[in-house]
């Protein structure tokens, strides 16, 4: 595969061109590892399930943010799956790791894990807010419309504008932290001298050598995530482990 240096100005990682069959490589992949390691991978899949219903009780009475919280929620999620990489690089090197074991491993580079994990977080947190926000209006801080806020929002046309504009808002900045974590977070796992900056930078790079590959690897994710919650949160406990191993292996596959 071709390969190139991000920058001959940047002592960083190269990037791969891969083919648009690669994403359903990765899945299958990541079954494999969940296959080699289900314990400890279906209890990260448990505290997915877990932190899905605390996503809905906590927007129980403020329909409005259900949405929001579930972008949140895409938004932490690369974060959130250290522990499933780590189980992923275990099994590269024939090392298994039980559940505990892989906890331990952001311990390689907690600096800038810690960092980005806290830019993940207030991106959340600034997604919330502005969502919050656009809804009132559409909403015009109405309970009686708040409890039927979609269907209110999609029969008025006076509201389409607003929420079109809470759609590109959401669309740019789910496809920015996409874009700037794809790799990220397993790449400061795998290489302690890797910072959040040259991370980002790689995650990019990715991004704009591989735009199909990546656009369709971006649909499966939004897809199971989707799946999980139709599935009243029970299919996150086995989706979310299977993203996070495949992760792994698009890190793997993209970054040389």
């Amino acid at each position: 595969m071709d390969t190139r240096y991000l920058s001959p100005g940047l002592d960083l990682p190269r990037v791969r061109r891969i083919g648009t069959d690669r994403p359903l490589a990765w899945l299958w992949q990541g079954w494999q590892d969940l296959r080699a390691n289900p314990l400890p991978s279906l209890a990260y899949g448990l505290l997915f399930g877990l932190g899905g219903d605390l996503i809905l009780l906590t927007a129980l009475g403020h329909p409005h943010l259900v949405s929001a919280a579930l972008s949140g929620f895409l938004l932490v999620a690369p974060i959130l799956a250290v522990g499933l990489y780590e189980l992923s690089r275990g099994r590269a090197v024939d090392l298994r790791l039980g559940f505990t074991d892989s906890l331990l491993g952001i311990r390689r580079n907690l600096p800038s894990l810690t960092l980005f994990g806290l830019m993940l977080a207030l991106l959340a947190l600034f997604w919330e807010r502005l969502s919050a926000i656009l809804f009132a209006l559409l909403v015009e801080a109405d309970p009686a419309r708040g409890l039927n806020f979609m269907t209110a929002t999609l029969t008025t046309p006076e509201n389409w504008p607003l929420l079109l504009a809470w759609l590109i808002a959401g669309g740019l900045l789910a496809g920015l932290v996409f874009a700037s974590s794809v790799v990220a977070v397993p790449m400061m796992l795998d290489r302690p001298e890797i910072d959040p900056i040259s991370a980002i930078l790689a995650s990019l790079a990715c991004v704009a050598r591989n735009p199909l590959p990546m656009l369709i690897w971006a649909v499966l994710i939004v897809a199971f995530v989707l799946l999980g919650f139709a599935t009243l949160l029970f299919g996150l406990v086995l989706l979310m482990p299977l993203l996070g191993h495949a992760s792994w292996h698009a890190y793997q596959d993209l970054v040389k």
